[in-house]
């Protein structure tokens, strides 16, 4: 088991990778420690279904520029409609988001 899957694991997150792919099929809930140290709550995704679709001008909604740092996660903030990103080694909480209700 490679240390970040065991950090994961020690944190009851998913790893990174589990992450991703979590982002990209449900609407997630992510609790996480900005760089200043205050806890930010944030629903988020990667579903194709909610997501814009890439454009050139806004070079956040490319995949290839969203990929450009492995410690950071690009997401689209289904709250705030628009993206956002979060250091993977900050996140505390990881939930999915019950859209039954919504």
């Amino acid at each position: 088991m490679e240390v970040a899957d065991k950090i994961a694991e020690m944190k009851g997150i998913p790893t990174k990778d589990d992450l991703m792919k979590m982002l990209e099929e449900n609407v997630v809930v992510v609790t996480f420690l900005k760089l200043d140290g205050d806890q930010r709550i944030m629903t988020c995704t990667l579903k194709e279904d909610i997501k814009p679709k890439a454009t050139k001008t806004d070079t956040l909604s490319q995949k290839k520029v969203r990929e450009i740092s492995d410690k950071v996660c690009s997401v689209w903030d289904v709250n705030a409609n628009g993206w956002r990103s979060f250091r993977y080694d900050r996140v505390q909480t990881v939930e999915l988001k019950d859209t039954a209700n919504d």
